[in-house]
């Protein structure tokens, strides 16, 4: 049987420094803590604690990694992955990273250590090195949302392109031509590919890209005010902005309202991903939805056929259907009673 002893010599670290990467429980530098996990990895170290679920190789626990439960985005793909993991006779726990890779980090050595039966995973960042630790240990896993450049892998994720394409044509409909994008992370793939689908909108209406008009946040309420200010600043000053998710648009709302702004009157707002709010909250807000409950449920239900047979077929992805919901905020009623933009 492999001991902790056996991994700091291959590591060349002491038995405690392997501790402490093995419970997450004190601090070890990256470098350090790559040759351990390589070393754990290698030799198939296992705990002792762990030693009973070798056994029958399955423990009826699923994770799910997240990187932000209080969106109520996350929450829905959270029910739809434990109604499915339930009927199913499984159980799931929920972790939640605040998009930082070393939260993730220490999540996914944790995990593996209690050997779950696989892991759905909203990826933090590009960095591939979390995932080739799963592939070391044969854990079965379903990225979900989020895919990670280098990796082909099984996920389960939105059309985020075309929902980037809907919203920004929807505006050029209405008559808007300086548009401006809060965008997430550009690491992120899910910004990537919505910032891609604003500027393909843009370019099949001959509409110039404006730098100006391309903002950066990081998916969360709090950096919205920073940007909108950038924004009001620009000149021109845009007539609309798309907001890349949805506690982003709530951010600028309450942004542009401290700015003295009205939606639509003076500056029209859409989002990516509706929130329960959006039809109640005033202005209506109009947004592009993609079904995330039953994105939960169908990467629950491809990380299952992982489970019964790891090499069943190549890794699939599957790409949902988005929608575009009109409501207030994007100005279609001033437009419609006017008969004109503005």
């Amino acid at each position: 049987m492999v001991t902790v002893r056996d991994v700091a010599r291959a590591a060349g670290v002491s038995a405690i420094t392997v501790s402490r990467v093995v419970n997450a429980s004190g601090p070890v530098n990256a470098i350090t803590r790559e040759r351990v996990e390589k070393a754990i990895a290698d030799l198939r170290y296992v705990p002792n604690g762990m030693a009973k679920s070798l056994k029958s190789r399955q423990t009826h626990t699923l994770a799910l990694v997240l990187t932000d439960i209080t969106n109520p985005f996350w929450t829905t793909v959270a029910r739809g992955v434990e109604d499915t993991a339930a009927a199913r006779g499984y159980h799931v726990i929920v972790c939640n990273t605040d998009e930082d890779p070393q939260k993730e980090l220490n999540y996914i050595n944790i995990l593996v250590q209690r050997r779950i039966d696989g892991m759905i995973l909203a990826p933090s960042s590009n960095n591939t090195e979390r995932l080739d630790l799963l592939s070391r240990y044969d854990m079965p896993c379903v990225l979900i949302d989020r895919h990670v450049k280098g990796k082909k892998m099984d996920i389960v994720r939105g059309d985020n392109a075309k929902g980037g394409f809907a919203l920004t044509r929807h505006l050029i409909g209405l008559g808007h031509r300086d548009i401006a994008i809060m965008s997430g992370p550009v690491e992120v793939s899910t910004a990537s590919q919505r910032l891609d689908g604003y500027r393909r909108a843009l370019a099949a209406h001959d509409i110039p890209i404006q730098p100006d008009y391309i903002k950066y946040g990081t998916f969360k309420e709090g950096s919205s005010e920073q940007i909108v200010k950038e924004l009001l600043a620009a000149s021109p000053r845009p007539t609309a902005i798309v907001a890349m998710n949805n506690l982003m648009c709530i951010g600028a709302l309450r942004a542009l309202r401290a700015e003295g702004l009205r939606v639509p009157e003076d500056i029209a707002l859409v989002s990516f991903d509706d929130i329960p709010q959006a039809s109640s909250i005033y202005p209506f807000l109009t947004v592009c939805v993609q079904d995330a409950q039953k994105m939960g449920q169908m990467a629950t239900a491809l990380l299952m056929e992982r489970i019964a047979d790891k090499a069943a077929s190549e890794p699939q992805e599957i790409v949902l259907d988005t929608t575009l919901i009109v409501r207030e905020s994007c100005g279609a009623q001033l437009v419609k009673n006017a008969g004109i933009h503005r």
